[in-house]
């Protein structure tokens, strides 16, 4: 929306900033910092009162987290509220990725939303059914993925971008719409499911999201484009003003998740973040730099799939304890040990990332 000033700029002005992606990505960052800040309390508090007993806590769990009985969940809100009123202020409104990324990143929250709503009214752990949940999700991701296809550039439609190969394209065909569903259901399901300790998974989404944040801005850019050897996606660096918005939103919402929560971000949040992250992918053509950047979250998924199929096949389990981060709680590490660990596994994965734009 300010972006609209630059009409009253005469090219040396004030309202000249206004051009430039970086300057409004700052401004958006700190928009959603102060939103988080603002808003973080009062949320917080009306959450605490129209919920009651808080999120129910698994009762097979590990035992320390009965203790955390009573704390209100949803703080999901807090960050979506963020990203959206940063990115509506801040971003260019004519941009068709920025919308893509914003109905993806709504249409989740919404879905999180009502499982969430469905667990502390019921007060039990089951929700929205799990078919139900990805039902909706795949109808989402399938809007996202025709959307984005129809806006790539004609030589990068339908085609699938290999990291590190110069030029290496497979053309899927119709293929790459169910692709990159899954792609985007993979992300948010998976976001979804490392979020299960305080602060745990708003860190790695925040780190992998300045990571694509960076890689949407330089395939945006020709010039970047041009000396990075990438695939050139006009339109994709005004993500980075979202990206902004959603780690000043994090950090925001952090500061009341940080152990001991005092809020779950719910699956009102890692459905809408996951969701994001998966739709950034997509739209930049990184569907499988993602795999990198978020390989915390990867490994995370890959644990649950894993324990779950080889149970039903031997009756034994892989893992004490699925998603992975619940083993290392049952094997005796402290949680701030765990969540630390995990952040600094996700950063060294979003440097890797990040240097497959170079490696060519």
């Amino acid at each position: 929306m300010l972006y609209w000033l630059t009409l009253w700029s005469d090219g040396g002005d004030f309202f000249n900033l206004f051009r430039y992606i970086t300057f409004r990505s700052g401004g958006a960052f700190m928009t959603a910092l102060v939103f988080g800040f603002l808003f973080g309390q009062p949320l917080i508090n009306v959450l605490r009162k129209r919920q009651g007993k808080g999120q129910p806590i698994r009762n097979d769990g590990p035992e320390g987290h009965m203790s955390k009985s009573g704390t209100p969940t949803m703080g999901g809100l807090l960050i979506v509220g963020a990203v959206l009123t940063s990115s509506l202020l801040w971003a260019r409104l004519d941009n068709a990725y920025v919308w893509l990324v914003l109905f993806v990143t709504l249409a989740f929250g919404l879905i999180g939303f009502a499982d969430d709503y469905a667990k502390v009214s019921k007060q039990n752990t089951s929700g929205v059914p799990g078919r139900i949940r990805l039902l909706i999700g795949f109808c989402i991701a399938g809007i996202a993925a025709f959307w984005a296809s129809a806006y790539h550039p004609g030589e990068l439609q339908y085609q699938l971008a290999f990291p590190i190969f110069k030029d290496a394209l497979l053309n899927m065909g119709f293929f790459f719409i169910p692709f990159a569903m899954f792609v985007v259901v993979g992300a948010a399901n998976a976001v979804n499911l490392t979020d299960g300790l305080d602060g745990l998974a708003i860190m790695p989404v925040m780190i992998a999201a300045s990571a694509l944040g960076i890689i949407a801005y330089a395939v945006g850019r020709v010039d970047f484009t041009e000396y990075l050897d990438v695939h050139y996606v006009p339109g994709t660096g005004e993500i980075l003003v979202f990206v902004a918005g959603l780690v000043g939103g994090g950090l925001g919402f952090l500061w009341y998740n940080a152990p001991p929560a005092a809020v779950f971000m719910g699956d009102t949040g890692s459905l809408a973040l996951g969701g994001a992250l998966g739709a950034i992918a997509v739209v930049t053509k990184h569907e499988l730099v993602l795999g990198i950047v978020g390989g915390l979250f990867v490994v995370e998924a890959l644990s649950v799939i894993i324990q779950v199929l080889y149970f039903k096949r031997t009756g034994k389990r892989v893992f004490l304890m699925a998603p992975i981060h619940h083993h290392y709680e049952k094997k005796g590490w402290a949680e701030p040990t765990i969540v630390i660990r995990f952040w600094i596994i996700a950063l060294i994965l979003a440097m890797i990332g990040l240097a497959t734009l170079k490696v060519r």
